[in-house]
């Protein structure tokens, strides 16, 4: 069995103006395109209560890093209160949501996610030893991109949230 280090968890909030349906398309290419995982959607539920819907939308994306290091990163996001507005820009008039979005992002280091070292007792310790002794510093550079990562993601769909709520 591979084994898991949580590295990354965090999350945003914003509330306003917010077009969803851009923001998901941009958040999904951004995993994909800038972070290399190959994601998969696992939830998405919604809830109509009058004019305005709730969201849940939960993610796993991964990356094999090396043949004994693989990146997952599990991301969620809830929309609360979302509804329809029209809003002008540039003199037109532009259909957008607004509403309450929260992003959460978690990153895993998976070590030995091949389960090289699972066939016996005396290769599990050889496994601990080998992360103790011989590959510290590369566990802890791979943890740090994790976590460069992770936090990349999450300062990109800031940025794009009060971009497009500014507009």
């Amino acid at each position: 069995m591979a084994e898991k280090d949580k590295v990354f968890s965090s999350k945003i909030k914003y509330g306003g103006v917010v077009n969803f349906a851009d923001f998901y398309k941009f958040c999904y290419q951004w995993l994909k395109e800038e972070m290399g995982l190959a994601v998969s959607e696992d939830k998405y539920s919604e809830k109509l209560s009058g004019d305005s819907k709730n969201i849940d939308v939960e993610w796993t994306g991964t990356r094999e890093m090396t043949d004994y290091f693989k990146f997952e990163a599990k991301v969620s996001f809830k929309v609360i209160g979302l509804t329809n507005i029209e809003v002008t820009q540039d003199g037109k008039k532009v259909k957008t949501n607004k509403g309450s979005v929260e992003v959460s992002i978690k990153g895993t280091l998976v070590k030995d996610y091949k389960g090289k070292f699972e066939k016996s007792a005396f290769q599990k310790f050889m496994r601990g030893v080998y992360e103790k002794m011989v590959i510290p510093s590369r566990v802890n550079e791979y943890q740090g991109k994790v976590n460069g990562d992770c936090e990349e993601f999450l300062g990109q769909a800031k940025a794009y949230l009060d971009l497009e709520g500014k507009k």
